[in-house]
């Protein structure tokens, strides 16, 4: 009945487990690009104490209505359309901002826009957790990631795993200080960064 990852089922778990404790102290958790929304359903259920704003582009939208509409708890918001390219972001400041396996699917342009865009919608302290595939000093965490990483840039050149450190040099750009990196199981990672206070 709904769109369905079977990847998202595997690591929703394991996710909650580095979300629970960094957003122990949030109140509002922005999920940028949401897809099929088990992610969103499964960690609004889990942290009743946060209201769960999830957001897609335009065409994702209805199969992410769908199952929020059906499955979402109280505290899981209705889905609203988020482009991260076209400024400013029509959304409410929060203290937490989540997303998972986004920046090896935008283009370079789009994660720059999507760190560019985060000052004006978020709070003092502001947890943002990303999830997802790194390289490290230019090197692949495991052989299977840079197979991803060919496939997917066969797929669209635009695309591609992400170097760690220039995803850490936007954050710092947009105010935050890297807080934590957990590694996930099939080779992942969480990055934790904090917006510093004031």
């Amino acid at each position: 009945m709904f769109p369905h990852s079977d990847a998202c089922e595997r690591n929703k778990e394991p996710i909650l487990l580095v979300l629970r404790p960094a957003f122990s102290a949030c109140k509002h958790v922005l999920e940028i690009g949401s897809g099929t929304g088990q992610h969103a359903v499964h960690f609004a259920i889990a942290m009743p104490w946060l209201v769960w704003q999830p957001t897609e582009m335009a065409e994702s939208l209805p199969g992410l209505r769908k199952r929020i509409f059906s499955e979402g708890p109280s505290n899981l918001r209705a889905p609203v359309e988020l482009d991260v390219t076209r400024l400013p972001w029509d959304v409410r400041r929060v203290d937490g901002v989540f997303t998972a396996n986004t920046l090896h699917i935008m283009h370079w342009p789009q994660v720059e826009a999507l760190f560019a865009g985060l000052p004006a919608v978020v709070k003092p302290q502001t947890v943002l957790a990303i999830y997802g595939p790194f390289r490290y000093a230019g090197n692949y965490t495991s052989a299977s990631n840079e197979s991803f990483d060919t496939m997917l840039h066969a797929r669209d050149p635009g695309s591609g795993i992400r170097d760690f450190e220039e995803v850490d040099a936007l954050a710092r750009r947009a105010g935050f200080a890297l807080a934590a990196d957990h590694p996930m199981p099939a080779n992942n990672q969480i990055l934790v960064w904090k917006l510093a206070a004031g």
